[in-house]
């Protein structure tokens, strides 16, 4: 079975990393390639206006497969170079996958999120855990780096000094301190996360799909492009909300007082 599936839930896509028996580790050979489909088929469906990513079974994802490390074997196996290219070519795929996802996209993080796991739920919009999940950047523990680009996403979801802080040391933090940092926004009950992640989602799905996709990519480009380059693309981005049947039917309802009726 594939990694990554696909569950179209109306508006919604719930997208599950399944692999519960290796507590949803990443990085066979061929992950990068499933991600990059299933990420693809879900910007390609314009009726989609939002995403879910979470885990299976106990895990939202342990992160890289140590005993494939150990053995050197599937993606760690090589040469300097073929592993150089395994990780732009697959892990790095994984990552660019979700990051890329032109609709909003909630990660709901069931359980441990760890290493490469903490950082696929870091390319999300938004971030809601259950108060039995745990995050930990442990990439040193193990005698390697954040291969996978979480050296310039976690700084940027909380900040140099907490990301260094988690990095550095290895430590392992539960929901209610990531929440107090900033990684998530919400801690849930576990039995009722999925539940409050739909109703995010419900709430998200209720805005215009075009506008959602156009404002997403203005937050995310606002992160790295300058405060001129953001005006240039806002003033593009604005001429073609002015000229869409959701424009129309957002100010007729406001006007009639009533609420708006979206495609």
């Amino acid at each position: 079975m594939d990694i990554l599936t696909l569950e179209r839930r109306g508006p919604v896509a719930l997208l599950t990393m399944n692999r519960p028996e290796s507590l949803n580790a990443l990085g066979a050979l061929g992950d990068g390639d499933v991600f990059a489909r299933v990420c693809e088929e879900v910007n390609a469906d314009r009726s989609i206006k939002c995403a879910i990513l979470t885990g299976s079974g106990r895990a939202f994802s342990a992160g890289g497969d140590l005993k494939a490390m150990k053995a050197r074997t599937g993606a760690f196996e090589g040469t300097p170079m073929q592993l150089r290219d395994q990780y732009r070519r697959n892990i790095h795929r994984i990552v660019k996958a979700i990051y890329g996802l032109e609709v909003p996209t909630i990660a709901a993080v069931n359980g441990p999120a760890i290493g490469l796991g903490c950082d696929v739920a870091c390319m999300a919009d938004v971030r809601i855990a259950s108060a039995k999940a745990i995050f930990a950047v442990t990439f040193l523990r193990v005698g390697l780096i954040p291969g996978d680009g979480g050296a310039w996403l976690l700084p940027r979801t909380i900040g140099m000094s907490r990301a260094s802080e988690l990095l550095f040391t290895g430590r392992t933090i539960k929901a209610d301190k990531a929440a107090e940092w900033g990684l998530i926004s919400q801690v849930c009950e576990p039995d009722a996360l999925l539940d409050d992640a739909f109703a995010l989602a419900a709430e998200i799905c209720a805005q215009p799909g075009d506008a959602l996709r156009l404002s997403k990519s203005l937050m995310r480009h606002g992160q790295t492009a300058s405060y001129e380059t953001i005006m240039e693309m806002s003033s593009a981005a604005q001429a073609l909300c002015h000229t869409s049947e959701d424009h129309e039917e957002g100010v007729t309802a406001a006007l009639e007082g009533r609420a708006p009726n979206f495609a």
